[in-house]
């Protein structure tokens, strides 16, 4: 990594072209193909729960809190999480997690989902859906559909289908 100072800002809408240049370079065009990005289209994330870091003058992550709808129960989805492959392995995704995560909290949110790796994301707090608790949108690796509670219990009793959600 750079000696060049990490910062982390909320996205603004300035920020959403860089964002998506950053999206193509790591993903490609078939992330659009993704469950979990069909359940964001037509969704805006959450600007005030959503960053982007910093090095320098580098666009060198993002990533997006969009809200949700786990049966009844509102809850954010987190993703997609993007670092240039520049600076993996430098902290900065999971710089970006904690940051979502304590504004997320702060903001009065309970509850995270997100589809990805246990051991990257288990260090975040995340933990596996039980088997058959929710039911995503689309096809998706049921090892892979993690939560993570930002007050506890808050996924208690929580079950039903992951559908998109219009929420202040």
């Amino acid at each position: 990594m750079t000696g060049l100072p990490l910062t982390l800002l909320p996205q603004t809408d300035a920020d959403l072209p860089a964002i998506e240049r950053l999206n193509e370079r790591a993903f490609g065009p078939g992330r659009y193909a993704r469950s979990a990005y069909r359940l964001r289209e037509g969704v805006a994330p959450d600007a005030s729960l959503s960053f982007v870091a910093w090095v320098g003058t580098f666009l060198a992550g993002a990533n997006h809190m969009t809200p949700i709808l786990c049966g009844e129960t509102p809850a954010l989805l987190l993703g997609p999480l993007t670092v240039d492959p520049a600076f993996r392995s430098a902290g900065i995704g999971e710089a970006l997690v904690t940051r979502s995560l304590e504004a997320a909290r702060a903001a009065g949110h309970t509850l995270v989902l997100l589809v990805g790796d246990l051991p990257y994301y288990g260090r975040m707090g995340f933990q596996p859906v039980p088997e058959s608790q929710l039911t995503f949108c689309g096809p998706v690796d049921p090892e892979r559909l993690l939560y993570c509670e930002l007050v506890d219990g808050a996924f208690a009793g929580v079950s039903g289908t992951v559908t998109k959600a219009y929420f202040d």
